[in-house]
């Protein structure tokens, strides 16, 4: 679906982009550069065949993808060799720049779109990311599954739901002590006044808000940590669909 002749990579001005935005946020992406450049080719690629993703220009996609996947490593939590969910990948972020930036980490990109996760694979393919996966399935599914129930130190989830729906979906998957990430825009403070007690029903407690801003661009962003103190009830997730129409707050 993916074959066919290649796009080029990033510009020199979109590596400079990358590499301006890196050090804003106290990364080194020199040694990177490559796997990012191969990683936007790919996009170019496939964005006439499938609807990944709204950003088109090479800015947005520096920006607002690969500079705003990275800002979770604002967040001491991820050293050492982790096994990370990222729920409801979409076109690979922010798991693909969080695992290309840190390939100690065995990652599992989710997504319930057979053509993205199709995307993702053959990124992970080309970028050689070894302890990559993509996994096409729902939340509510996968996290009743032995390989994956309470199996993961992290998990993370970008723009997917509200931080109420997120909680039910996320917390199931986390190992008690993990955290999950939930990264998220400008506004957070209402979507996080009714969480503590759905937290605690669903075996977690709130953990650090970081608010920062996106680097280049200015834009507001927050990273909402939920932290698992203790397992979830086997009663959660609800079924497909439900979380979302029923939303426990």
């Amino acid at each position: 679906m993916f074959h066919g002749k290649h796009p080029e990579g990033l510009s020199e001005r979109g590596r400079a982009l990358l590499l301006e935005g890196g050090k804003a946020l106290g990364l080194d992406l020199k040694p990177h550069l490559e796997a990012f450049s191969r990683l936007y080719a790919l996009l170019q690629e496939a964005s006439g065949k499938v609807n990944l993703t709204a950003l088109r220009s090479e800015e947005e996609v520096v920006v607002k993808h690969f500079l705003d996947s990275l800002t979770l490593l604002r967040l001491p939590l991820w050293q050492g060799p982790l096994r990370v969910l990222d729920l409801g990948t979409g076109a690979g972020f922010p798991g693909l720049p969080l695992k290309i930036v840190r390939p100690e980490l065995e990652l599992v990109l989710v997504d319930a779109t057979r053509k993205k996760v199709a995307f993702v694979e053959r990124a992970i393919e080309v970028l050689g990311l070894k302890g990559a996966r993509a996994l096409w399935g729902r939340a509510e599914v996968l996290a009743r599954e032995a390989g994956h129930r309470e199996a993961y130190a992290r998990a993370v989830a970008r723009a997917v739901a509200p931080l109420c729906v997120l909680s039910e979906l996320l917390l199931p998957f986390l190992e008690v002590g993990g955290a999950a990430v939930a990264m998220k825009g400008p506004r957070v403070e209402e979507e996080l006044a009714p969480l503590p007690p759905v937290l605690e029903r669903l075996g977690g407690r709130l953990g650090e808000v970081l608010a920062l801003r996106l680097p280049l661009s200015g834009e507001a962003r927050h990273l909402v940590v939920l932290e698992k103190a203790a397992p979830t009830p086997p009663a959660y997730p609800r079924r497909p669909g439900v979380p979302e129409r029923h939303p426990l707050c």
